[in-house]
């Protein structure tokens, strides 16, 4: 199993706005194709304007066919043309767990 932490950084302000945009439109085509939301979190201390969320996959191979056919659903694109200008910065690191680290069950497990 690997981990996608992926973090956004929105604008001042638009937090909220960048969070409800994704649970509207972006969730739901989220789930279809990528597959298991570790968790969903939005920064209280250090930087701020910030969401991090937590997706599991099998290995890379699997969040590579997954996000590849996330990217062919026009409702992505549409999703995208609301949520990027609410954005700064994006950033996405791949984590693998220790040994001793709990496991999450993914579908298929």
């Amino acid at each position: 199993m690997i981990v996608d932490q992926r973090t956004y950084t929105t604008r001042p302000g638009r937090l909220q706005d960048f969070v409800d945009t994704f649970a509207a439109q972006g969730l739901p085509l989220y789930t279809r194709y990528c597959g298991t939301l570790l968790g969903y979190f939005t920064s209280e201390s250090g930087a701020l304007n910030q969401v991090v969320h937590l997706w599991g996959y099998a290995d890379a191979a699997d969040r590579d066919t997954r996000r590849a056919a996330l990217a062919r659903d026009p409702g992505w694109q549409a999703f995208l043309d609301v949520a990027l200008p609410l954005l700064v910065s994006q950033e996405s690191r791949l984590l693998r767990p220790a040994a001793f680290s709990p496991r999450f069950a993914l579908p298929g497990d």
